[in-house]
């Protein structure tokens, strides 16, 4: 996903972005991105409007006082989205770039307004530095229960990670970027990015929220230029509306930013073909398959481009445009963590059921949220549970609060063969993908494969 830049290349596209700056009143915030101390990376944001360092300020964490009076920056990120360099600039291929060069701690980001390219690019560093640190970094939510109990949630956009990981009965570490070390969990920032197409305030309250206070930052959002009311359904600059607010915007969270070791992961993946449960089991083997393979589903008006079809997309590690290093490197760290510490872990289906998008139904909300609140609580420790035939999974029959018809997606499909035509569809599009990492990788995780008719 990532390419390469030669450092002259990178120097001269440096020279051209510091000639543009001269003259300019500049917006300066030195952050932290890592609740951990010991772990932490200390970032300079320079931008070139306002707006940008609210971003920045809303989404990684402010020093004390006395922190900023001795404050060393390890990385800096210039931002300049007004630069146009010229056509054929060696190295680049378009006129929008971001480039991160780790000899001179530097993030270059030119030709692009959009925010989220700013904590994409500390989120990238990071995962490139943590990993020899034995810290695993991740593309992920994470709450605490009652008791103390942490919950991963990695997922894509549209999956439902933050809306998921969002619930009143636990404690929002945070939505988007978190490390593993080995004291447990902690977040890479002191705010969320929720993308708020569509939200309202019946389906997501807290969320919605946010987008009422002073201090977010809504982007891509249509706002009437007399009222100044928002619409949250008017999509007619892109699907990827968005808001950057503190993460204290949001009532229930901890404070720290920091949990313990998780008790459970789950991977998210909005599956549009209708082939997969609501709900399965993962082994530590089938965890690290699904993590690689990264899997989800777009659909017509999620993205540019997208026709009438569901799309089947694999992102490995739920986040490979970020993650520098070989998938196997933050595969293996998760397989190894998972089994260390004993860690429970869950596919759950956000996606369709009932026939492939265009002919099922959206999974139902409230009953996604019935299956987590039973795998986090561990209510499900004593329910009978059945292999699922095409993927291996072990499918819970039954749960509270949930239709168990709707637990085995080839029993909503009005056709069983047309289910099992698709079923088997998507598993050589998993096998297929899979395919280049069979050589990084174990028997035991090359047999947690889907398994062909």
């Amino acid at each position: 996903v990532n390419k390469s830049i030669e450092p002259e290349e990178f120097d001269a596209v440096l020279k051209m972005h510091l000639a543009h700056y001269e003259g300019k009143d500049l917006y300066v915030q030195d952050l932290w991105a890592g609740a951990d101390k010991d772990h932490r990376l200390a970032v300079r944001v320079v931008t070139e409007q306002a707006w940008h360092n609210l971003f920045a300020r809303n989404m990684f964490i402010i020093p004390t006082a006395e922190e900023q009076a001795n404050f060393e920056p390890q990385f800096t990120i210039l931002q300049a989205p007004s630069l146009e360099v010229p056509e054929n600039t060696p190295g680049l291929r378009s006129s929008t770039y971001i480039l991160a060069s780790f000899e001179r701690r530097l993030v270059v980001i030119g030709g692009s307004s959009y925010a989220g390219e700013i904590k994409k690019s500390v989120f990238s560093v990071l995962n490139y530095l943590l990993p020899a640190r034995d810290v695993l970094p991740m593309h992920c939510s994470v709450n605490v229960g009652r008791e103390g109990s942490a919950a991963i949630f990695f997922g894509l956009s549209g999956t439902g990670k933050t809306t998921l990981s969002a619930d009143p009965n636990r404690q929002l570490v945070g939505d988007d970027e978190h490390g593993w070390g080995e004291n447990g969990l902690f977040n890479f920032e002191g705010g969320c990015y929720a993308k708020v197409i569509n939200l309202s305030a019946e389906a997501e309250p807290e969320i919605y929220a946010t987008t009422r206070r002073f201090g977010t930052v809504l982007e891509n959002v249509v706002m009437d230029p007399d009222t100044r009311r928002l619409d949250l359904d008017d999509n007619r600059y892109t699907e990827n509306t968005r808001a950057s607010y503190p993460i204290d915007f949001i009532p229930n969270i901890l404070e720290s930013g920091i949990s313990g070791h998780p008790r459970t992961v789950v991977m998210l993946t909005a599956d549009a073909f209708g082939v997969l449960p609501p709900l399965s089991k993962l082994t530590p083997e089938q965890a690290m398959y699904h993590f690689l393979s990264g899997y989800t589903a777009k659909v017509a008006g999620t993205e540019k481009g997208v026709g009438s079809e569901p799309q089947a997309t694999f992102s490995t590690c739920f986040g490979a445009p970020f993650m520098p290093r070989h998938p196997t490197v933050y595969g293996n760290m998760l397989r190894a963590r998972i089994a260390e510490h004993d860690t429970d872990c869950w596919l759950v289906n956000t996606g369709w059921t009932g026939g492939i998008y265009g002919v099922g139904y959206r999974m139902p909300i409230q009953h996604t949220r019935a299956l987590l609140s039973a795998a986090l609580e561990g209510e499900l420790q004593d329910v009978p549970f059945r292999q699922d035939e095409n993927f291996g999974l072990l499918v819970p029959r039954s749960c509270p609060g949930v239709p168990s018809d709707i637990l085995d997606p080839r029993g909503t499909w009005a056709d069983s063969a047309a289910y099992d035509a698709q079923a088997q569809d998507l598993v050589a599009r998993f096998r297929d993908n899979f395919a280049q990492y069979d050589s990084h990788v174990d028997d035991d995780i090359k047999a947690a494969a889907p398994k062909t008719a």
